[in-house]
Order: C-alpha cells, then sequence, then structure tokens
C-alpha cells in the first residue's frame, strides 16, 4: 500500500504497533467493551541526533500535513533532547519525537550507531513512511548488548527501529473512568503491568498532567547466527491533562514525568 496521508500514515502506525505490542490491542478494545471512544493523545518515536535521521527528519510527514513544532524538552539522565508538534485540528494526536545526544557518548557507542546507520539507502526519509519504516539496518547480539551497556534507549532502537514507541489514551475522554488511580486498577484487574518507576503514576495536577503506563511486553528479536533475544518492544501510556488558568487543557509534556515513561521499555528479568 502507498502511504501519502497522513491518515494512511497514523492508520499503518498503530498496525504496525499493535502487532509488536498486542497489549495494547487487549487494554483498547476492554476499553470499547465498556462504551468508551478511545481518543488518542499521542504518538512518540525515537531517534538519534545524526543529521540523517534526527527530530526534525522523522517530523517531515507531519510537518507537510500541518503540524507545527509546539514544544522542546530535555532529559539530562537519559542524554536526550525532545519535540512535541501539534496540529490545528484537534482530533489529530499530538507527536512527540526524541533523540539520542550522539556526543554525549564514547567512540564504541559511535561506532556502532555510525555503522547502522550507513546502512540506511539515501534519501529513504524523503519517503512519506519512512518514520513507520522499521530497521533498515543489520544489528549484532553483541552490538545489541554492548549498547545495553550504555543507553537502554539505543539498545531499543538499535533492534526496533523506526515506528510508534507507543500510544496514549487520553483519560479525560474516558466515560466511565474519571481519574488515574481508578484507570490503573482497570488495567491491573485484567493482568497487565504498570511502570511503577517514579509511582505508578507521574506528574500531579498541580502540573496540569498526569501519566501512566503498562511495561513493554517482550518479543522475540533474531540476529546474526540465529541468536533470538526477547526484548521489551512497545508499550501503552495513559494521560490525564488539566486545565490551564485560561480554562484550556495543557498540552505539553513534563520532562521529568516523561523521563520515568521512557523506562517502560527497560530490559529486565523475567
Amino acid at each position: 500500500m502507498n502511504i501519502s496521508t497522513l491518515d494512511q500514515l497514523l492508520d499503518k502506525l498503530w498496525s504496525d504497533y499493535i502487532t509488536l505490542n498486542p497489549h495494547a490491542l487487549e487494554i483498547h478494545n476492554i476499553f470499547v467493551e465498556r462504551d468508551e471512544d478511545v481518543i488518542n493523545d499521542h504518538i512518540a518515536f525515537r531517534t538519534f541526533n545524526h543529521p540523517s535521521v534526527c527530530v526534525d527528519v522523522l517530523a517531515k510527514p507531519f510537518l507537510a500535513s500541518g503540524y507545527v513544532e509546539s514544544g522542546n524538552y530535555d532529559f539530562p539522565s537519559k542524554k536526550l533532547n525532545a519535540k512535541h508538534f501539534e496540529h490545528p485540528d484537534k482530533t489529530k494526536p499530538k507527536i512527540f519525537i526524541s533523540e539520542l545526544r550522539l556526543e554525549d557518548f564514547d567512540a564504541e557507542l559511535n561506532e556502532i550507531v555510525n555503522r547502522m546507520l550507513s546502512q540506511v539507502p539515501e534519501n529513504a526519509s524523503d519517503n512519506f513512511a519512512f518514520c513507520v519504516s522499521g530497521r533498515p539496518w543489520t544489528v549484532t547480539l553483541d552490538e545489541y548488548e554492548k549498547l545495553l551497556e550504555k543507553s537502554e534507549y539505543a539498545a531499543w532502537l538499535s533492534v526496533f527501529g523506526f515506528r510508534a514507541n507507543h500510544f496514549t489514551v487520553l483519560a479525560n475522554e474516558l466515560n466511565s473512568l474519571d481519574n488515574m488511580t481508578d484507570l490503573n486498577a482497570l488495567v491491573r484487574e485484567n493482568g497487565f503491568l504498570l511502570n511503577e518507576s517514579g509511582g505508578a503514576i507521574k506528574g500531579s495536577k498541580d502540573q496540569m498532567l498526569e501519566q501512566s503506563s503498562t511495561l513493554a511486553g517482550k518479543v522475540d528479536v533474531t540476529f546474526d547466527c540465529e541468536n533470538t533475544k526477547k526484548i521489551p518492544a512497545c508499550y501503552y501510556e495513559f494521560a490525564m491533562r488539566y486545565p490551564k488558568k485560561d480554562g484550556e487543557l495543557f498540552q505539553g509534556f513534563i520532562a521529568k514525568s516523561a523521563d520515568k515513561i521512557f523506562e517502560s521499555t527497560n530490559q529486565r528479568k523475567s
């Protein structure tokens, strides 16, 4: 299928995402069975701050579709920059794109990343659907494990490439659940694990944003020589937004909270 419109791109992002994260579809369907109209608050992506694949490169199809840059963020501990983008049509999800600051890492990480990026076809990012093209490079299990020692984020990106890292349910639009505590309880009751780093609920009403997320389910990733490892893939996020002084809902992000949300894909024992 040739993807050339925003709606086609959003549909492709969702179908690719639930293939890697079937738990998201299960939770989505739980809401639907409760007669909820599930509204997506934002879609998040990961990349490197390399000129060929940086935030501004991944943002191209969204900017061409009417999105505008609406916020900048810094994550010192994870060595990330990020931007979020909004569409004039508020029914369209916000887009959140982060990038790993390669200059903040050692030569070994940069050597691995540069080798991977050298395999990205020239002008690949001109494809309207580049942000859902997956992994355009090979990576060995040894390289993955070396990246994992230095950055969970880099390791995740090395095996999953360009795709939605997570979708986010806008909790404000759920009629049967009016707070994050009850939403999280419903998710837990149905057997899904939540990211407890920094507490199940990140942020607060005073900060005008509360967030929680599932832990990414593990999938089998095949490396060179048929080596296979289970790696956390994608997760589902939930966000409750609160009004600013002007009465409009806050549309930005809280870096301290997002910092903990990133850990939903951390490699873990089990």
